[in-house]
């Protein structure tokens, strides 16, 4: 019994993670899907990176975008920049490893796209100089963030948003973010093509 009381507070702490995001964020929540649903109205992309559980969710976003979510409809443009081992390791060894997302920003990124930065602790220095060579080139950064925002939010400009998990462990900050990650799926889907999810 004690592994399913174990259980059983996963769940809880899962919840409660959800609800008190939910209470903080819902506006803002709402507020970046619009905007990721008007550039990609207007024929921008959504550049979107993270590390380690973070790069699967950033490579789980573009898929849900490029093929669909829960509707039928044409691919959405989205590239995940946590794919490419050639680019990554390249860069890594030529340069450092601080500049595997930031380059390939400066390389695909165009004025108007939009940066999906997620991160648990806002602390990595990929991400931070990813968020300075979007804002560079003109693009806005949505970053999935937790704990305290770390020193991405710190760095975030006008126009910028940030999705804060209300919670301080990792696991529950990486279930918040793949919630935030199919609600935000959900908006575009019905900005851009009327419905949703039903």
């Amino acid at each position: 019994m004690e592994s399913l009381h174990r259980i059983k507070q996963h769940f809880a702490a899962s919840i409660e993670a959800k609800q008190r995001t939910l209470d903080a964020m819902g506006p803002r929540i709402v507020q970046a899907a619009e905007l990721l649903a008007e550039r990609l109205r207007q024929g921008h992309k959504i550049l979107v990176c993270g590390n380690g559980g973070s790069a699967a969710d950033a490579q789980h976003f573009a898929a849900e975008l490029v093929n669909r979510f829960e509707i039928e409809r044409p691919g959405l443009a989205a590239i995940a920049l946590t794919t490419d081992s050639s680019a990554l390791t390249s860069i890594a060894n030529d340069y450092a490893f601080e500049a595997v997302f930031a380059r390939q920003v400066r390389a695909l990124g165009r004025p108007g796209d939009v940066l999906l930065a997620i991160s648990t602790s806002g602390d990595s220095p990929n991400m931070l100089t990813a968020i300075a060579a979007a804002r560079e080139l003109g693009l806005a950064t949505v970053a999935l963030t937790g704990r305290d925002g770390g020193r991405m939010a710190r760095v975030l400009g006008e126009g910028d948003i940030e999705l804060r998990v209300k919670a301080t462990v990792t696991a529950r900050i990486q279930e918040v973010h793949i919630l935030l990650i199919h609600c935000l799926c959900d908006l575009v889907d019905e900005r851009i093509f009327g419905r949703g999810l039903a």
